[in-house]
């Protein structure tokens, strides 16, 4: 098979990712590690950021790049939203999951099956946000360092879809800097989180409404 350079369902290429992040979780490491993290993000409220997805696949003459940004406010409301190339968005807030993919004229409510398996991913995230890396026995996982989290799957069926995760903190307290995860021997997913705010206020209509 010839090398292309794109991939024509940037959104499902996104779904699976989004998935993928239901399996971020943290077994056991030294308790002290872990609760240092927790309690660097414990104070965190709301943030909001953007990002650059990267995903490399053997097939791939370059990397497919996504950008997007991210709203979250505690305790559980997330919107996850790709700008480029195809629009699309996910938003949990008040215990319900609603999903948006772009058109020509604005964007459409999706309502395929899958909502509650994104339910799942979405409180998951939730978690992660707020540094709690410990809530799920599923992976085995060891801090390098004092901001490099490495996860790898417990069950071997997880195996053959993700190798390992990889989480590098940022030097701010409760902040992430960059989520790698492996898929395959030469494929993998790189997402860069920039312009990082915390606890700047966040309008719940973010949660509420998609314009």
């Amino acid at each position: 098979m010839g090398k292309i350079n794109e991939i024509e369902t940037p959104w499902a290429n996104g779904l699976f990712l989004l998935l993928i992040f239901f399996f971020i979780v943290v077994p056991p490491a030294r308790a002290d590690d872990w609760d240092r993290i927790r309690k660097e993000a414990g104070d965190i409220q709301t943030i909001n950021a953007r990002f650059i997805q990267e995903k490399h696949l053997e097939i791939l003459v370059k990397p497919f790049i996504s950008k997007g940004g991210f709203y979250f406010q505690a305790p559980g409301s997330l919107r996850w939203e790709y700008f480029s190339p195809i629009k699309s968005i996910l938003v949990m807030h008040d215990g319900a999951v609603r999903r948006f993919i772009g058109n020509e004229t604005g964007f459409k409510e999706d309502a395929s099956p899958g909502l509650q398996a994104m339910e799942m991913v979405l409180q998951e995230i939730s978690l992660w946000f707020k540094g709690k890396f410990t809530d799920n026995p599923n992976y085995a996982a060891t801090l390098e360092g004092h901001n490099k989290i490495v996860m790898v799957p417990r069950d071997r069926a997880f195996k053959k879809i993700i190798q390992r995760i990889e989480i590098l903190l940022s030097d701010r307290p409760g902040v992430i800097d960059t989520v790698t995860i492996h898929e395959g021997k030469t494929s993998f997913t790189k997402i860069r989180f920039q312009n990082v705010k915390i606890n700047e206020e966040v309008a719940e209509t973010l949660f509420e409404s998609i314009p």
